[in-house]
């Protein structure tokens, strides 16, 4: 599968580069046509930069420091205990310090190791869920740390406050793409999200080493909460590197290759980087959301027009997935060699 990342030659000279915001109180709120205004906003966001911020979402910031906290609890145990929950075949538990290679993105070829260490959780599910029982990809039990009380409890929380969220927005996906608004509801009845809880030490990089290597997400959205600690780049349209620019209390929300398939190349998946000389220490906690696991995600009615035929097959995201895990960690390899995952 080749990837779906943007190449070189889609360099916009006239992009704009500032990354626009959308207050959403006034749509959560019920007030009339700020959906329809969102959706305007959105769709030249998405066209023109590949990033947006929200505002006025109602998470409560005691909870998004919570989260932060609790990512900086679990990197602060001693590896033994880490690599005692590493991560699995579904992208669930503990990757060691530069345990992955970005390999799926050719926007910055022959990169070294990722140089940090991330928890990956998924939803939340017990053992008799009847995806946990037939055994399906990406739908597995969480690998949870032992001896760090709460730490369970707020990533699930904080994983469905994010959810429910998303869930709000995907109506204003549906305006922006010129479908009904209830358009993706079904798809994402049962949708698939993963939260990221990544550590990256403060590092001068060597050639082609980054804390993340330039990369687009695979996700149809991704959500982060603002960092007090800079370090992520953004590379606009226009083939210009920006440092992120951060909001207080906002969330900065992009697209991933999926989303981009689905639309058909409309919708932009930007690529954008890591790199912490900040000098102190860095945690992120990306939150990737997407449909169920089985849904087929094929060119939408609105994103073709004639000469301007579906571009890629159709394909669900436990297969993009499958084909993502195997790229970037399947040589994945804990100290003692042992493969972090059998893929």
């Amino acid at each position: 599968m080749q990837s779906l990342a943007p190449s070189l030659a889609e360099i916009r000279p006239d992009a704009p580069e500032e990354i626009p915001v959308l207050d959403l109180a006034p749509y959560l709120a019920g007030e009339p046509g700020a959906r329809e205004k969102l959706g305007l906003e959105l769709r030249r966001a998405f066209e023109e930069i590949g990033f947006y911020f929200i505002t006025g979402h109602g998470v409560p910031p005691a909870l998004v420091d919570a989260a932060f906290d609790a990512a900086a609890r679990f990197h602060a145990r001693p590896l033994e205990e880490k690599l005692a929950i590493k991560v699995d075949e579904n992208l669930s538990g503990y990757l060691p310090l530069r345990g992955a290679t970005t390999r799926h993105s050719p926007i910055n070829p022959n990169n070294k190791p990722n140089v940090n260490e991330a928890f990956f959780a998924r939803r939340d599910v017990g053992p008799d869920h009847p995806d946990i029982v037939a055994g399906k990809p990406f739908r597995a039990l969480n690998k949870w740390p032992a001896n760090l009380p709460g730490f369970r409890e707020t990533v699930v929380a904080y994983q469905q406050a994010m959810e429910k969220l998303a869930k709000s927005l995907l109506p204003i996906y549906a305006v922006a793409l010129d479908l009904p608004a209830d358009y993706f509801e079904a798809a994402f009845a049962d949708p698939m999200y993963t939260l990221r809880m990544s550590h990256y030490p403060q590092h001068e990089p060597a050639e082609n080493e980054f804390g993340l290597a330039p990369h687009t997400d695979t996700s149809f959205m991704t959500m982060l909460a603002q960092n007090k600690v800079p370090g992520l780049s953004i590379r606009l349209p226009n083939g210009k590197w920006i440092d992120a620019p951060a909001i207080d209390g906002a969330f900065l929300v992009n697209g991933g290759d999926l989303l981009r398939r689905w639309t058909n190349d409309r919708f932009l998946a930007t690529p954008h980087r890591v790199v912490n000389r900040s000098g102190r220490e860095r945690y992120a906690i990306p939150f990737f959301f997407d449909c169920g696991a089985e849904v087929p995600i094929h060119c939408l009615p609105t994103c073709r027009e004639p000469g301007k035929p579906p571009r890629y097959e159709p394909i669900t995201y436990a297969a993009y997935m499958a084909w993502y895990r195997q790229m970037n960690y399947g040589a994945a390899k804990d100290k003692s060699g042992e493969s972090l995952a059998a893929y």
